[in-house]
């Protein structure tokens, strides 16, 4: 594990293995870090181990989360997505393979549309997206603004370091509840901000992060216009709508879609297509829809 310092952002890592680079955003929403790999079909797959025979890969814990530090300004995919560029900046790396399942799929879709010249191929599993995952994480972001505008800052910032949990476990700590844990001095600077300012950032965060049920990340704009190899396969609940997976696989140019049902999907399928689609991308195989 190591340490860089990326737009003044602290930021916990790692890299392992050889070949080419795969840039690895993690999955379990605001709790995106390292550690988020190790569960379901991910667990078992060993993925750090099972993908580093392949690549060279790069996991991180994305600003916010983790052992990452964070900063109070309005977060967006866009935001996210330079995080994870300037940490292959750091390590000097050009291009690379991207995948990100989850919550993921926004951050690493983001990346494609802002570096597709820095992409070799992507890959977007179980994206979340759909009402009940829309719903929900706005909901988050509301408990939060109405526990500051009833307690203040100084009480979220107890209630964060008093009861140790993610944004996602306890909304009303905030999204900048891992720093506040993390990093006494973010602590001390976060309790003394303007109340009002603070909770339009917060506002403005949610908006732009989940301004409707599409699958969360780029506009349908945007992904109508980005040619880059992509794999996608669909989860199926509440947060992992099947339509958000449909929506990639109807906008996407240059998409391979895994069709089978979360039910049926196994570690040894998930390894099996990234790396089909890795063989297949690397032969120029992955074609581009006709109009």
């Amino acid at each position: 594990m190591a340490y860089a310092t990326l737009d003044g952002i602290k930021t916990h890592y790692m890299t392992q293995g050889s070949g080419p680079h795969l840039l690895m955003m993690a999955p379990r929403g605001f709790n995106s870090r390292i550690e988020s790999w190790d569960g379901g079909k991910w667990k078992e797959m060993d993925v750090f181990n099972a993908l580093s025979r392949h690549f060279t890969i790069v996991a991180y814990d994305r600003r916010e989360a983790g052992l990452s530090g964070g900063r109070v300004e309005v977060l967006t995919w866009e935001r996210f997505a330079q995080h994870g560029k300037l940490l292959l900046e750091h390590l000097g790396v050009d291009k690379a393979w991207v995948i990100g399942p989850c919550m993921g799929v926004a951050v690493a879709a983001q990346f494609a549309v802002l570096y597709p010249d820095n992409v070799i191929g992507l890959m977007l599993p179980q994206p979340v997206g759909g009402h009940r995952w829309f719903t929900r994480l706005r909901s988050f972001f509301d408990r939060h603004v109405a526990f500051t505008r009833e307690h203040g800052l100084q009480e979220v910032v107890q209630r964060a370091q008093s009861q140790g949990k993610t944004f996602q476990d306890d909304p009303e700590a905030g999204p900048w509840s891992t720093p506040i844990r993390n990093d006494a001095g973010f602590a001390a600077r976060y309790a003394k901000q303007e109340v009002e300012r603070y909770l339009q950032i917060v506002a403005a965060s949610r908006d732009a992060m989940f301004p409707s049920s599409f699958v969360s990340g780029p506009s349908a704009e945007d992904l109508l216009q980005m040619e880059i190899p992509t794999l996608v396969w669909a989860g199926d609940d509440p947060s992992h709508a099947t339509s958000a997976a449909h929506q990639l696989r109807e906008l996407l140019p240059c998409v391979e879609y895994w069709d089978v049902h979360v039910s049926k999907q196994t570690h040894e399928g998930q390894l099996e297509q990234i790396l089909k689609f890795k063989a297949a991308v690397e032969a120029g195989a992955v074609a581009r829809k006709t109009a």
